[in-house]
């Protein structure tokens, strides 16, 4: 599999190993870690929030014969928000659970919020990202985000970081133009969950699969996001072959082909022809919302749900509102109130309120556990 650049460590490969999944067994693990080294992964991403993913992927490490220090990369995260003794004591706890002698890259995990930035960058956050590289613990330190764009820039632009793992979708592109940023100032940038998070596209729904024929939709959004230039795509694999298109893909870092581009537009086009008038095109005028309700983002779902039949994703995304803490919305369409402040700013007159209740309806449901809570 080909590499690419991660900010001032080791190159990882197009495709990394997301472990939030295989959490069976260390078994289970082994057969994952094997099937990635077959498809040409080097990159293994983990963190202690994902239950016992460090345990067993060290147990699936010592197993290989492939020693961590000279085939793997290994990326693990600290949640922010720990004393300095506390982030010491965790970040030694990882290493050893993982077996290894150090950690190439440590992420902050979830600057979600601003005193999340300012505990990496003024607080004690910041004293154990210094203590972590120089005690030789850490080559380089990141973050990872699923907070504002204001925020990610914020972070990108104070120079703690060198790589970055954010949300980054076919289907939802916001956050493009901070990935090219980043990656122009030599900061790695790695997608995370393009195929889940990014509307279940390993389980697409028929619509959307006649939207982008003669190519899978996943296929289709991991060449979106290897064609902008992402250094590597997170895969969370629970059996091995869930890395057979990682495989496939192994070599396809260059442009979109003709054919590609084609069926981007195609998708594109179908989504516009079924929402018609009501369609948001996701421009951020609307806001701020004085209920704090996230517009832009439930209409996005809306989009998806009419656009490309994409409703268990909507529904699932939609119901997690207020059941996540600052990993995901916390205002629903109910909170609404119908003020009317946002219709004057929307340059394309949507009756923004009437297609709030509308979402509402449309996706409310029971709600879901969230794989990490």
């Amino acid at each position: 599999m080909k590499t690419r650049a991660f900010g001032s460590g080791r190159p990882v490969s197009l495709f990394s190993l997301g472990t939030m999944r295989a959490l069976d067994s260390a078994s289970q693990m082994a057969a994952v870690l094997n099937a990635a080294a077959a498809a040409g992964i080097n990159h293994l991403e983990t963190a202690p929030a994902y239950g016992p993913a460090e345990r067993f992927l060290g147990e699936a490490l010592r197993q290989t014969t492939r020693k961590a220090s000279d085939h793997w990369v290994i990326t693990s995260k600290l949640l922010p928000g720990l004393s300095f003794e506390e982030g010491q004591r965790r970040l030694d706890q990882t290493i050893e659970r993982l077996g290894c002698s150090h950690l190439d890259n440590l992420a902050i995990h979830g600057i979600n919020r601003e005193e999340h930035l300012d505990w990496a960058l003024v607080g004690d956050g910041s004293k154990l990202l210094d203590w972590a590289r120089n005690s030789g613990r850490v080559t380089q330190v990141g973050f990872s985000s699923h907070g504002s764009n204001p925020l990610i820039d914020r972070a990108l632009r104070s120079q703690r970081f060198t790589f970055c793992s954010l949300h980054l979708h076919w289907l939802d592109p916001q956050r493009l133009p901070l990935a090219h940023w980043a990656l122009s100032h030599g900061i790695g940038v790695m997608a995370i969950s393009p195929a889940d998070k990014g509307g279940r596209l390993q389980a697409p729904s028929p619509t959307l699969v006649e939207d982008c024929t003669p190519f899978a939709p996943l296929q289709l959004a991991y060449r979106f996001l290897l064609a902008q230039g992402i250094s590597t795509l997170t895969v969370g694999a629970a059996v091995a072959d869930d890395l057979q298109l990682a495989a496939r893909l192994a070599q396809e870092d260059g442009p979109l082909s003709d054919a590609e581009q084609q069926a981007l537009l195609t998708a594109q086009l179908r989504q516009e022809k079924r929402l018609g008038q009501e369609q948001c095109k996701q421009c951020q005028a609307c806001l701020p919302c004085p209920q704090q309700v996230p517009i832009p983002e439930l209409l996005r779902l809306r989009n998806l749900a009419i656009g490309h039949g994409l409703t268990a994703f909507a529904q699932e995304r939609y119901n997690l509102i207020g059941r996540a803490g600052h990993w995901w919305e916390e205002q629903d369409a109910s909170a609404c109130e119908r003020c009317g402040e946002c219709l004057p700013r929307c340059p394309h007159q949507l009756p923004i309120p009437d297609l709030l209740a509308d979402t509402h309806q449309r996706l409310v449901a029971s709600p879901r556990r969230r794989l990490w809570s």
